[in-house]
């Protein structure tokens, strides 16, 4: 993996958007990607909500072709085939069906995108099936998520005993644990084992890690590593979604591979998120501020207390156990596996507004996954037995979907 920094010349950066708008228009799956995407973060939802909301896109998109291509086993198996139905316009329909339901304000916005999409296509009966049961997809699909979508008050009860000060800011992200799952039978199938004992020796390993590395005025870390944990700030969809677009772009795949890849990827990562909320708020284990700044009262002799660290980057408001971050990274890169293979294939390359100016590359799947890992101990926000055990998570859910899910359709 490698990191550089880019500083094109204006001709060169014109020439990039213009390469960038050509692979963007590739096929529908990639284009209302973009348009998702853009949605999610104008709306400035929370990341589970985020990854649900762009599941809901993709989902509604491959099965929609799907009814027309009839190539998969369906996920919702609501509508019947439609053959001869215009895919893209099935899957733009079924695409701006969800967004607007969930997006109203923005609907302007995917009026145009649906228009655009819709312009190389000839009028007729196929354009107007299609239009008609991507319509009818959205409705089936949102229905099944609707009871969810408003968000239910924050009923998280803060520790404490009577009249204790705690801080007052309510964590987040308390309710994505009680999403539907997309893949998985319950939000609790692959919860772990509660997290290492205090009194252990790994404890120690990892809480003094994390202290010399993890820390804003750390000396022990180095320039690159600063840059990998600035890199990876950026979470939820847009930080995942670049990697799977240039796999899918690296073997060409047709609409409906390419509708069936966005769709397993999605749904593994919102499972992970739902996977990984459920586990934090069963255990609530302290984050390395917390931690740190209590060191002489975990029990363990090999452990100090710094009574002023602060980590690199600002903490999640959420509880440490396990890494969100890292099971959705994970999640996602086992269904990608299946797909493209574990060999080196790369580069693949990506760049974060969080680390303006720097493009990272990788030259297998596991590069990004290991990149993911190691940033949030360098950042200081997680311990990292934490990360392995996200993997671990992550691996069991990415499987689970490859193996159940989206099946090639028995003749």
């Amino acid at each position: 993996m490698s990191t550089h920094r880019n500083r094109p010349s204006l001709a060169l950066l014109l020439l990039s958007l213009a390469l960038f708008a050509s692979s963007a228009r590739a096929d529908v799956i990639t284009d209302w990607n973009t348009v998702a995407l853009d949605a999610v973060i104008a709306a400035r939802d929370a990341q589970p909500a985020q990854a649900r909301s762009v599941t809901m896109v993709h989902v509604a998109m491959f099965e929609a072709i799907n009814a027309i291509e009839q190539r998969y086993s369906p996920y919702l198996g609501k509508v019947p085939p439609s053959p001869d139905a215009s895919p893209e316009a099935a899957a733009a329909a079924a695409a701006r069906g969800i967004l607007t339901k969930l997006y109203p304000s923005q609907n302007a916005s995917f009026d145009n995108a649906l228009t655009a999409t819709l312009a190389p296509i000839p009028d007729g009966d196929a354009k107007a099936s299609g239009l008609s049961l991507g319509e009818r997809v959205a409705q089936e699909l949102y229905s099944t998520r609707a009871a969810e979508i408003v968000a239910p008050p924050n009923v998280y009860r803060p520790r404490t005993t009577a009249g204790i000060y705690v801080p007052t800011t309510l964590p987040v992200a308390s309710e994505a644990a009680k999403f539907k799952p997309w893949l998985m039978q319950s939000p609790a199938q692959f919860r772990p084992a509660a997290p290492i004992a205090l009194e252990s020796q790994e404890w120690a390993r990892d809480y003094n890690e994390i202290k010399e590395l993890g820390g804003k005025q750390s000396s022990k870390r180095t320039s690159e590593q600063t840059g990998v944990a600035q890199f990876w700030t950026i979470t939820g969809p847009p930080a995942w979604n670049p990697v799977i677009r240039a796999l899918a772009a690296t073997k060409k795949l047709n609409v409906i591979e390419n509708a069936r890849l966005f769709a397993l990827a999605h749904m593994a990562g919102a499972d992970a998120y739902i996977a990984v909320f459920d586990a934090k708020y069963a255990y609530e284990f302290w984050r390395p501020i917390t931690a740190i700044r209590n060191g002489d009262i975990d029990r363990n002799p090999a452990t100090s207390r710094d009574a002023t660290w602060m980590p690199l980057i600002d903490t999640p408001m959420h509880p440490e156990y396990p890494c969100a971050h890292c099971i959705t990274a994970t999640a996602i890169a086992t269904v990608l596996e299946s797909e493209f293979g574990s060999e080196p294939i790369g580069p693949i390359a990506m760049t974060s507004p969080t680390a303006p100016g720097v493009t990272r590359t990788w030259n297998r799947i596991q590069d990004y996954v290991t990149d993911v890992l190691n940033a949030r101990i360098w950042a200081g926000v997680h311990y990292r037995f934490s990360t392995e055990v996200a993997d671990a998570m992550g691996r069991k859910i990415g499987a689970f979907a490859v193996k159940n899910h989206m099946l090639v359709a028995a003749k």
